[in-house]
């Protein structure tokens, strides 16, 4: 199953690769692979998580306080949001309607 980031979304992940590599030199290229794991989780198994709302689902991480939030829609796979778990938890919504 394909995927594709929201722009937003692909703004959280920048954001948060160039926050982790300031933190420590290659610790944003580990945040970055683990968020890719995590999506390639959710294309094998796309409706293994729980609803996180209405439309969309979570897949957390495993080393990073951070989510995946998807939907699935006619076979693709949409990234709304690449989110910390212990802010501003529902920021994203409002990309559900673009």
């Amino acid at each position: 199953m394909t995927f594709s980031f929201h722009h937003e979304a692909r703004q959280d992940l920048k954001r948060a690769v160039t926050f982790y590599e300031e933190c420590s030199a290659g610790l944003g290229y580990d945040f970055l692979e683990e968020v890719y794991a995590a999506i390639k989780r959710i294309q094998a198994y796309p409706f293994a998580w729980s609803f996180f709302s209405k439309r969309t689902r979570r897949c957390f991480t495993h080393r990073f306080p951070y989510s995946v939030i998807y939907r699935v829609n006619q076979g693709e796979i949409l990234i709304l949001a690449v989110a910390h778990s212990h802010q501003k938890p529902d920021y994203w919504y409002k990309r559900l309607k673009k």
